[in-house]
């Protein structure tokens, strides 16, 4: 019962921070007409986020495992309540650049911080479901954040920006009156006490982790060649407005929440992660494809549901394999996963930004190139034994 009550305060926490983040999709392409921008400035706008959280994340994710979760958990939502202050208040491009980074650096250590709180309180054949939450947590942030971004622009483009840090400032109270810190399953003293570099992330790479890691980033640069140039596309071959991106999204949202938070764990326990992995990887590269093809709001919706519903497992399958054969301390294991995923977020967008002023279906083709890669990479390198292995002793073990 403890239990359940910890995960629904990290639900809550991290709906918040995707909340801001959600809200900035419809909105920003028509800041970035404002200001007279190309959709290279989008893609280097969005970009800015991953580049300081490809940082900082693994740097908070070890500090988690040294000095505990609550007080980093804390930090990053203090820190996505400042820069969601300070980008309703932004009234020129190099504010909202300001402000991106802000959040890039702080509000970075609130999902490694999240998913190692999940890893140390739950048992390894419940750990995707734990994860599945919390991505449905997200998936939340982004089914309300773009509906409320797309509604309150009518009146305002900042009010949702100042929404998002009072409910930041909420979370914090919850965390520090409410959330105890988890218990210590693991207390691995070395890999707590150092700091990850770029060297370690090159390291992990190339160690047995790699295949892992590599799927993490080519997932996040496929999602973000979707997200990041979504809102410009649709204004620029459609015609819609912040309203419609915003419901678009919100559908969009609401079934990847649906899947993460209800699907993940059943598909994973009956199928295995890399099987999940393997489904979503080539699903999306079909509804990439598809996408590009729509010609009105009908088949937009549509081809893009299709797309987020082979692509939503991904995430919380990669982190709980990830967590599962993790050699060290899950602080720094789910801060790597962040920084891979943080990397794709860099790449991508800014990928996207400059082909998109080529051809607007370059991005979407692209995203299906990558993703397509993804999975030619896990039928040959990504070995499911060890979880099957995982889920056949643990029947064993019920039976006996």
């Amino acid at each position: 019962m403890q239990n359940n009550k910890n995960i629904i305060i990290l639900f809550f926490t991290m709906i918040v921070v995707m909340l801001g983040f959600g809200m900035i999709i419809p909105i920003l392409p028509f800041y970035i007409k404002s200001f007279g921008a190309s959709g290279a400035a989008l893609g280097a706008l969005m970009s800015t986020y991953g580049v300081l959280q490809f940082v900082f994340a693994p740097i908070w994710g070890s500090y988690s495992d040294r000095i505990g979760r609550r007080p980093v958990l804390m930090l990053g939502v203090v820190g996505n309540a400042i820069a969601q202050l300070l980008f309703g208040l932004s009234t020129e491009l190099w504010m909202l650049f300001a402000a991106r980074a802000l959040a890039g650096i702080l509000s970075s250590a609130t999902l490694p911080t999240a998913m190692a709180y999940v890893a140390d309180s739950t048992i390894k054949d419940k750990r995707s479901s734990g994860m599945g939450i919390i991505g449905a947590a997200m998936g939340i942030g982004m089914v309300l954040g773009p509906g409320l971004g797309g509604l309150l622009a009518k009146n305002s483009l900042s009010l949702p920006f100042f929404l998002a840090a009072g409910l930041s400032l909420t979370a914090l109270l919850l965390i520090f009156l409410v959330l105890p810190e988890p218990p210590k399953l693991q207390k691995p003293q070395e890999a707590s006490t150092r700091k990850p570099q770029l060297s370690e992330m090159k390291q992990a790479l190339l160690g047995p982790l790699g295949v892992l890691f590599l799927m993490a980033f080519l997932l996040s640069f496929g999602l973000t060649n979707f997200e990041s140039i979504f809102g410009l596309y649709t204004a620029d071959r459609y015609g819609f407005t912040p309203n419609r991106v915003g419901l678009t999204l919100t559908i969009i949202g609401l079934i990847s929440a649906v899947m993460q938070g209800a699907m993940t764990g059943p598909a994973t326990r009956r199928f295995g992660e890399v099987a999940v992995i393997r489904a979503g990887m080539i699903g999306s590269t079909i509804g990439f494809v598809l996408m590009t093809q729509a010609t009105d709001f009908l088949q937009v919706l549509f081809t893009s549901c299709f797309f987020i519903f082979c692509n939503a497992m991904l995430g919380p399958s990669v982190a709980a394999l990830i967590s599962k054969r993790a050699p060290g301390g899950q602080g720094v294991a789910m801060g790597l996963n962040n920084s891979f995923l943080s990397l794709g977020r860099i790449i991508g967008p800014l990928w996207a930004g400059l082909v998109y002023d080529l051809h607007m279906n370059l991005p979407y083709l692209s995203g299906a190139t990558i993703l397509l890669v993804g999975f030619v990479i896990s039928i040959a390198a990504l070995r499911p034994e060890p979880g099957i292995m995982l889920t056949a002793e643990t029947h064993l073990d019920s039976s006996a």
